[in-house]
């Protein structure tokens, strides 16, 4: 009798999960308490899946031999209490997908800059004329791809949540960026929890394996040493050190191993401070890999950037308008404010993940001349942020978001959408939220 699999949420993930637990034979079943998207419907009857939504039925789900379960469902779920408490093993998309393949895995993670990064490496893998699947956060889902296709590298972003549920999965190129509190709603609002998860990045590498770290970051620094890891280190840091596989030093970027070569820094695609620390764990990953020193360079100058993370949208009436609706948490904010050239109005806010906003509040007080709070539960922003003197508007949607950000910004000036938080309030993503944004902007 065949192994019976259950995928628990029908997203990209849990669609992808169930054609390839079918393709290998499966009895598979797909459960999502909400509404599924009609794409993945269709997916799901094209491969003949049988699925239900808008409820978990418990005697179709509590009979699996092993749960694949969506990254976006907190293990506090009544259905996931009821399955650990039966002992079923429950796993992640990219942990199953993982035992169907032999492909060269490429792994990035960390609080910010994990999309940009990952997008780099892949576009510089393509550039290179490698076989290569973009998947995890972007792109198709992991499991979809080695069920349709037969790639030889993967480059895949992972979040913390995506971790939790890999146990055996190895990734041979480990990139961690960097590690700012995030998510700590989902850790019991404890740090170390999150700082773990992260570094399961590196559970199962060996000797042969490689991982590159942001040799500045204090938090990695400190925890390093825990976690018994078997990798090559291969670190980036700003500045040189006998160590540094990467560092920038005369408005260059210098690589170190396992070539040696040098970059112009202002023939980079991408600028501000962290896009030089994705560009130069990105170009590490590419020198790994054996891609040409010629084709790094190329790549890294032509690349196009990522939807959402610091977007130009438009100039109106002498105002720039910016889309970084994936900054998710203060880090991401941090960075944004400190690559701004001029004065700015910054929006913010959403559901709250246990936010500390000290960290911005020396670059709002320097940059910003207005704050607009966008969110059901505003209270926090205000605690914090109203002391600062500057002009505040409350809102509840995108709409009137822009329309305050447009009565504020002075000629010159610029308007940035940089939350610090989750969508979840008013939004149905941080995609979602970055789109309405653009498109209000262009209404103006």
């Amino acid at each position: 009798m065949a192994k019976r699999i259950v995928i628990l949420g029908a997203g990209e993930s849990g669609t992808g999960a169930a054609v390839l637990a079918k393709k290998k034979g499966f009895d598979t079943f797909v459960s999502d308490m909400s509404a599924i998207k009609d794409k993945y419907k269709e997916m799901l009857d094209k491969y003949g899946i049988q699925w239900e939504e808008g409820k978990h039925t418990e005697e179709l789900i509590l009979n699996a031999d092993e749960i694949i379960k969506s990254p976006g469902i907190p293990n506090e779920a009544p259905m996931i209490q009821k399955l650990i408490v039966q002992r079923t093993p429950i796993i992640s998309e990219i942990e199953f997908a993982g035992r169907y393949t032999n492909a060269k895995m490429i792994c990035i993670t960390g609080s910010n800059g994990k999309t940009t990064t990952t997008s780099l490496i892949y576009h510089i893998f393509k550039k290179a004329g490698l076989n290569v699947g973009l998947a995890g956060n972007i792109g198709q889902s992991l499991a979809y791809q080695v069920a349709e296709c037969n790639y030889d590298y993967y480059v895949i972003e992972l979040s913390s949540f995506q971790l939790d549920n890999m146990y055996s999965f190895r990734a041979n190129i480990a990139v961690l960026m960097n590690i700012t509190p995030d998510h700590l709603d989902r850790y019991g609002h404890d740090m170390q929890n999150y700082v773990d998860a992260k570094f399961r990045i590196l559970q199962n590498q060996t000797q042969d394996d490689a991982f590159i770290f942001w040799n500045d970051d204090p938090i990695i620094q400190k925890e390093l040493h825990k976690y018994g890891i078997h990798g090559q280190y291969y670190p980036f840091a700003e500045k040189k050190n006998e160590k540094t596989a990467a560092y920038v030093e005369d408005k260059q970027l210098h690589f170190t191993q396992p070539i040696a070569f040098n970059m112009e820094q202002e023939e980079l695609a991408l600028t501000g401070t962290h896009n030089l620390f994705n560009s130069m764990a990105a170009g590490i990953s590419a020198n790994l890999a054996g891609i040409r020193k010629e084709c790094i360079r190329e790549a890294l100058s032509d690349f196009e950037g990522v939807e959402h993370r610091l977007e130009k949208v438009c100039r109106v009436r002498g105002v720039d308008y910016i889309n970084d609706s994936k900054a998710t948490n203060v880090n991401s904010c941090w960075y944004a404010l400190q690559s701004m050239k001029t004065k700015t109005v910054l929006i913010l806010g959403g559901k709250d993940k246990g936010n500390d906003y000290t960290e911005i509040a020396d670059l709002v007080k320097e940059k910003c001349v207005g704050l607009i709070y966008m969110g059901l539960h505003n209270e926090k922003l205000h605690d914090f942020f109203d002391g600062f003197g500057l002009p505040v508007a409350d809102v509840q949607s995108m709409k009137d978001a822009v329309n305050a950000a447009y009565k504020m910004a002075k000629k010159g000036e610029t308007v940035l959408l940089s939350p610090c938080c989750a969508s979840f309030d008013l939004f149905k993503s941080y995609e979602d939220r970055g789109e309405q944004f653009k498109q209000c902007v262009r209404n103006l």
